[in-house]
């Protein structure tokens, strides 16, 4: 009997890794999803598409009143802000915001996806719907965009909710000869950076990576749910999203935000259990904003308005002055920072 070479015996396992690797992507293979498929699924009936500045942005308002115009993370959408506007618009009119590149917003054909775009975009929304004035409420990178809106027009923004934000100056670490700098970069966004991997995951999105990463940024695992996973899986593959998100994060946002100019009251909200920015920023945010109050969360990841949102709309609602009831007989009292 004929004895195979190792060379032989080598190329065969190798056609048989590449043959298992294909059909593996092709199992994480990923169609675009158009607008038209996702809209009767995720619009509201309070849901709008208003033209600013060539982007069809997807715009829900809810209730009456002073404006609180409500800023989503990276990755995430204005659904994040459901529980929230359920329980604020009864007292405010809430506008949520898909950002271009997010939801049922889609990309920009101008790919203007950095911090102070976004911060352009909220500011020429508020001028399209007449908002004079208006309470500012971000997430994660929602609240950088909150911090740079603030800082470019201090004069609009009644108060300001920083949730878990990003946007904190980075201080640049003190390197010894010989050693390299720590890079804090989480790694699904390196992972993402790698010109490989970006384009692999035009094409092959995997639904178990959405989940790992939401597992991430829950506090407490019990309450993350197969629909939340869903949700940020399905609008990621919104036409247009994923070569936004790649663009996006290689993106170089330059913040220059005037802390001294921020004297509008405002709210530090921050869960102790963030695994993607540290409870540490939130102190070196109250630090920084001359008029703030921290609350800190405990037992809650990067995302307290879904994750906690009872708990955290209740501690947001005290701070605009709302008396929680007692007695549901009574009617509600408040205050506003308004004229």
């Amino acid at each position: 009997m004929k004895t195979r070479s190792p060379i032989y015996q080598i190329g065969k396992v190798g056609l048989v890794i590449l043959l298992s690797l294909v059909f593996f992507l092709l199992l994480l293979y990923r169609n675009d999803l158009s607008q038209e498929e996702l809209i009767p699924k995720y619009t509201y009936p309070e849901s709008h598409f208003i033209e600013v500045d060539g982007v069809n942005l997807h715009v829900r308002m809810r209730g009456e009143g002073e404006p609180i115009v409500l800023l989503h993370g990276s990755f995430s959408s204005l659904h994040t802000w459901d529980k929230w506007q359920q329980e604020l618009s009864p007292y405010f009119l809430t506008i949520s915001i898909d950002l271009p590149g997010h939801g049922l917003t889609g990309p920009d054909p101008m790919s203007r996806y950095t911090v102070q775009d976004y911060s352009q975009f909220v500011l020429r929304l508020a001028e399209k719907l007449n908002l004079r004035r208006f309470h500012l409420v971000g997430n994660s990178m929602g609240g950088a965009v909150a911090l740079q809106v603030a800082n470019t027009r201090p004069d609009q923004v009644l108060s300001l909710n920083l949730i878990d934000a990003s946007g904190l100056p980075k201080l640049k670490p003190r390197v010894l000869e010989g050693e390299e700098a720590d890079d804090a970069t989480p790694e699904l966004f390196r992972w993402i950076q790698n010109p490989f991997v970006s384009q692999l995951l035009l094409k092959c999105t995997p639904r178990f990576l959405f989940a790992m990463n939401l597992k991430e940024v829950y506090g407490d695992q019990e309450k993350l749910h197969s629909g939340t996973i869903d949700r940020y899986f399905e609008l990621m593959l919104r036409q247009g999203n994923r070569q936004a998100t790649l663009e996006r994060l290689n993106l170089r946002s330059k913040n220059q935000v005037d802390f001294s100019v921020l004297t509008m009251p405002s709210l530090i909200m921050w869960g102790d259990r963030d695994s993607w920015i540290p409870l540490s920023d939130a102190y070196q945010f109250q630090k920084l904003l001359p008029n703030t109050h921290l609350v800190v969360l405990e037992g809650v990841g990067h995302v307290p308005m879904e994750e906690s949102p009872t708990e955290s709309v209740l501690e947001y609602l005290s701070f605009l002055g709302v008396e929680v009831r007692k007695d549901y007989l009574q009617a509600p009292k408040y205050m506003t920072y308004g004229d």
